[in-house]
């Protein structure tokens, strides 16, 4: 069974001793490493997640203990730091996104080493924070391939998961988004190509908007430019898109 927290008491059970953090750190590793198996060490390598301190554990046992742990800041912190894949993905998913901080947000992209816990900090809890949209901006200029791999990540998780951003937030990031595309990196043109396509699903006007930024990456005399244009428009202009705005309510704003 996952380790086990702490949970409020009721009038029937009396309330199951907290274990220490460092203890409950320890617990969720050999719980962790309880689950491993040959088939998700092989899927690594397999999804080309490229990490050098790992169990091999599936998404779907990883989010059982994440359910089991529940949100804990400090928790969060501790995983984080052992190194384990694992762990970080884990630390992902257990974060209070209240409580994380605009240096946290850094500290962690700076040890991104691959795409998966790159994405789930960004989807599963960067997002989340008030600080998401600066470091949207920030990332968008860092060198390396998974630190700016962050920022379009992030900004695809912006799409879904921030509800009360406007059109013009997302109009401004199309300029990111072009200004990136040129990157031949394969992680970082992948997360730039996604938040394009993203961007262009929100509501119609965004969708006119991706559709000119990819026609203009379509014909760009730099190939990786010409792919996320081009992918982009498929989807952007398909039959399922066009139909799925066209029966999505409008936003209704007051002056």
């Amino acid at each position: 069974m996952p380790p086990k927290r702490k949970s409020a008491p009721d009038k029937a059970t009396e309330e199951a001793p907290q274990l220490p953090l460092q203890d409950e750190v320890q617990a969720a590793l050999a719980w962790l490493e309880s689950k491993s198996t040959r088939r998700d060490r092989e899927n690594l390598a397999r999804f080309a997640i490229s990490t050098s301190k790992f169990f091999g554990v599936s998404m779907a046992n990883m989010k059982v203990l994440a359910k089991d742990l529940g949100r804990n800041h400090e928790l969060a912190a501790a995983l984080w730091d052992t190194g384990w894949y694992e762990a970080r993905m884990l630390a992902s998913l257990v974060d209070e996104p209240a409580r994380v901080t605009a240096t946290q947000m850094d500290r962690w992209c700076r040890d991104f080493d691959n795409w998966a816990i790159c994405d789930t900090a960004c989807f599963a809890l960067f997002d989340r924070t008030p600080y998401a949209w600066r470091k949207v901006a920030q990332w968008s200029r860092r060198r390396d391939e998974f630190g700016k791999r962050a920022a379009f990540a992030l900004l695809w998780g912006l799409t879904v998961h921030d509800k009360r951003a406007d059109d013009e937030s997302f109009l401004q990031a199309l300029l990111l988004v072009e200004s990136a595309a040129s990157d031949e990196r394969n992680f970082v043109k992948k997360a730039v190509n996604m938040a394009l396509r993203a961007i262009g699903k929100r509501s119609p006007a965004l969708n006119a908007a991706a559709v000119v930024v990819a026609q203009r990456l379509a014909t760009s005399p730099e190939c990786a430019a010409r792919w996320v244009g081009k992918d982009a428009l498929r989807e952007l202009t398909s039959t399922a898109v066009t139909r799925r705005l066209a029966t999505r309510p409008r936003r209704v704003t007051t002056e």
